[in-house]
């Protein structure tokens, strides 16, 4: 582990350019982290709003996991609370479809030093692909849905979650048990690590 305190290697990972020459819009590592937070979000990178801004989950998306949590912007945002740590801490342009996947640079540079920094996490959400990858690894279902749908194999120190993006209104019409089984126990979690 990196012998430098967590505030300073945040600020390492603030100054990063390791993609610099791959990102269309230029650097802007986005993420907030503190040492005593027990709860993790864990999101795929940040998105063109998110970039412009500095501040993660500063769009729709962030309103619906907000909701999703049972929390307002006040604690979300608040770094003795909540760590906000995606894959890829820099927005990585469009692509056919929406969003590119985050850099995959980021997360073998960072990754593995961060979460070990961050000992006070006692409940992940893990939204989306790349972090299901990374964090759940093998135990992962095949399937996104099967994931999410298998929650209590994770519970109660990883809750899977599908993207709370607006695009995903289908998939969540789709899988009504998921905010009738999952949300309630989840934000009652929450209110008790908080």
């Amino acid at each position: 582990m990196s012998a430098l305190s967590l505030d300073d290697f945040l600020n390492e990972i603030r100054a990063c350019k390791i993609c610099e020459k791959s990102l269309p819009d230029g650097v802007r590592p986005v993420l907030r982290a503190g040492a005593g937070a027990k709860i993790l979000v864990v999101g795929q990178a940040p998105g063109r709003r998110v970039h412009a801004s500095g501040i993660p989950f500063d769009d729709p998306s962030g309103d619906r996991l907000r909701d999703w949590m049972g929390v307002d912007k006040d604690i979300f945002y608040d770094t003795s609370k909540i760590n906000i740590v995606p894959m890829g801490f820099c927005y990585p342009g469009t692509g056919k479809s929406g969003d590119l996947p985050p850099r995959k640079e980021c997360a073998d540079a960072w990754r593995a030093s961060l979460m070990e920094k961050l000992t006070s996490v006692e409940l992940t959400l893990v939204i989306g692909q790349y972090a299901i990858d990374w964090h759940l690894g093998n135990r992962r279902k095949k399937t996104l849905t099967d994931t999410v749908r298998t929650w209590r194999e994770y519970w109660p120190d990883h809750v899977v979650l599908p993207h709370p993006s607006p695009r995903n209104n289908i998939w969540l019409r789709k899988n009504d048990w998921f905010e009738a089984e999952i949300l309630p126990p989840l934000k009652k979690r929450i209110r008790e690590l908080l």
